[in-house]
């Protein structure tokens, strides 16, 4: 691994929330969710140019993930929080991303 790819993984940080059901998520987040990214809820908000690894556990009839890496782009304080743009997403967190915007 070459030192920028070590400095990279290191700098990211890991955001990782569970959710107990899908209509927890659907309540939290979906009004906030977007194909090229999502509003965070933080009462520590991370800095603006922060990488971050993206995971979402969602409780339905089976265990569902949203996963993947973004940035931060901006940092609100009403409601508290901060934007993260998808920078890579597999094809399977895309797709639930998207059954989510079409349940909305």
């Amino acid at each position: 691994m070459s030192d920028t790819q070590t400095r990279r993984n290191e700098e990211r940080m890991t955001i990782n929330r569970e959710f107990e059901s899908y209509d927890a998520f659907i309540n939290e987040y979906v009004t906030n969710i977007s194909r090229s990214g999502v509003f965070i809820r933080s009462k520590n908000p991370l800095p603006v140019g922060t990488d971050v690894n993206l995971r979402f556990t969602v409780i339905t009839d089976e265990i569902e993930v949203i996963e993947g890496a973004g940035k931060v782009v901006r940092v609100e304080e009403e409601p508290a929080g901060m934007g993260v743009v998808f920078t890579a997403l597999p094809s399977c967190s895309r797709n639930l991303i998207e059954r989510l915007l079409v349940r909305r």
